[in-house]
């Protein structure tokens, strides 16, 4: 989703910064909302769910016991975070239209989005637009912003205290409590991420919710500006943030890049280490799923012949 909003959102945003025009004019005026605002609420439910995930890693009784998970359970939970998303997004789309504007200066006529509904819905749902723009700015921060950050916070607290609890009554493996902390961070890093982005937007909603008749549509095309930036600046920093600090995830990207490079491939001597340096990336953990680990042959009994 972080591609298609820099792949889609950011050139209509630039092109109407220098032309003054809006590309596609009514449509992008609503598709750029709904997908920036499904942009949030995907990294928001992602977020929930790798919480739970870690949570679920810290207090399953065996770490080793833990089977790995079916490519149909993530598909679905993904389509889950997706839908329900792009599903919350909706009223985005006709709360949004295009209107002119004519500088008294240089009379130029320029094309922007106000957030106004059309008169032309129905009663009913013209009800609903209105409502949720009148809830628009607290349903911003308190799903948007709160959400989250408060349950990532508290799941890696509980995590913390369980994880501690056990370490006190056994000794688990170096190697597996190294993936889990490094897992951990990563969730951390991304949800440090993503509250840095989003903050900015929050208070220039706040902003301009209360003291928008004071304001300048200058001021209020600037504010709306920088959170545009702030957005394209997450979705460019998340990828690159989660490829280097997932080292499997890292790995297999890399991999996959050089099989594109015709100078990036492995030549024939090289093969058996190439393999083997593959079996060992399938071999580690998941980015977010634990594998298990194989069970020690049982020991022999004493007395028996070897």
């Amino acid at each position: 989703w972080d591609f298609l909003i820099l792949f889609f959102c950011l050139p209509v945003v630039i092109f109407n910064e220098i032309t003054k025009k809006r590309l596609l004019g009514d449509v992008s005026c609503r598709i750029l909302p709904f997908m920036e605002v499904s942009s949030l609420g995907v990294t928001t439910f992602s977020l929930c769910a790798l919480g739970i995930d870690r949570f679920h890693a810290a207090t399953s009784p065996q770490a080793s016991a833990r089977p790995i998970e079916q490519c149909q359970s993530i598909i679905a939970k993904l389509a889950v975070i997706w839908v329900g998303s792009m599903t919350l997004s909706v009223p985005e789309i006709l709360l949004w239209q295009l209107a002119q504007d004519t500088s008294p200066v240089s009379g130029i006529v320029t094309e922007y989005c106000t957030m106004k509904p059309s008169s032309n819905l129905p009663e009913s749902v013209y009800s609903l637009v209105l409502t949720y723009q009148n809830a628009r700015m607290w349903w911003y921060f308190g799903c948007y912003f709160c959400l989250p950050i408060l349950f990532t916070v508290s799941c890696q607290l509980v995590t913390r205290r369980i994880s501690g609890a056990e370490k006190k009554t056994e000794c688990r493996g170096t190697k597996h409590s190294q993936c889990e902390s490094h897992l951990n961070c990563t969730i951390i890093g991304l949800t440090i991420i993503y509250g840095l982005c989003t903050t900015p937007e929050n208070v220039c909603n706040i902003v301009v919710a209360y003291m928008s008749p004071d304001m300048s549509k200058q001021t209020l095309d600037l504010l709306n500006l920088i959170n545009q930036f702030f957005l394209f600046f997450k979705c460019s920093v998340t990828p690159v943030l989660l490829l280097c600090l997932c080292r499997p995830l890292g790995q297999a990207f890399m991999d996959c890049c050089c099989c594109c490079c015709e100078g990036c491939r492995p030549d024939t001597a090289s093969s058996e280490g190439s393999a083997d340096s593959k079996l060992k990336t399938e071999m580690s953990s998941s980015i977010f799923f634990d594998k298990p680990r194989e069970s020690p042959p049982p020991l022999l009994a004493l007395g028996t012949p070897c």
